[in-house]
């Protein structure tokens, strides 16, 4: 699995699986979640609206992932996922760890050949950026060193800023 950290606005990547850092309810939000509801359209929003409706009434589970359809963006496919909110005190990495772990997993399922990941957490939800990208950096690597795990054959971390682009640089190695 190659992994390259760019920045760059991941609503116009040219890869299969897109991870949206969404909100519980899956009807958009801010940052990069709304960016991607935005970019997609209303055939993204019509999908999760299903989803509340059949499968998470009460929405998805912090550190869950599910997929939709893309719309309107270059991938086929949109991974969301809800980080855990470190200014409401959800301050366990391993939940975070868990959403990158759960969206390549679910992208591997998928039969993604490339995935592009934002900074889960590192907005609006205050984690640092060294701890983002750790949490990133130990769920690839345990992913990798699982037998018989498909996995995409690229990662793309999409960053927005040059402190999260170093903090991916350092933990990635």
């Amino acid at each position: 699995m190659e992994i390259t950290i760019i920045r760059a606005d991941i609503t116009t990547l040219d890869v299969d699986a897109v991870v949206n850092a969404a909100n519980s309810s899956l009807l958009g939000g801010g940052g990069v979640d709304g960016a991607i509801h935005r970019a997609a359209g209303p055939e993204l929003l019509a999908e999760c609206r299903e989803l509340r409706r059949t499968r998470y009434p009460d929405g998805l589970a912090m550190g869950d992932a599910v997929a939709t359809g893309a719309g309107m963006l270059k991938a086929t496919w949109v991974i969301h996922t809800v980080g855990p909110n470190r200014h409401a005190g959800q301050t366990d990495r391993t939940l975070l760890q868990r959403c990158f772990a759960r969206s390549l997993d679910l992208a591997g399922q998928l039969g993604a050949h490339s995935v592009a990941f934002p900074a889960i957490g590192g907005g609006v939800y205050g984690w640092s950026a060294a701890d983002v990208a750790h949490a990133a950096a130990d769920a690839f690597a345990a992913a990798t060193e699982t037998p018989d795990h498909a996995l995409p054959r690229s990662v793309v971390v999409a960053v927005s800023s040059a402190d999260m682009e170093a903090a991916f640089r350092a933990a990635l190695g």
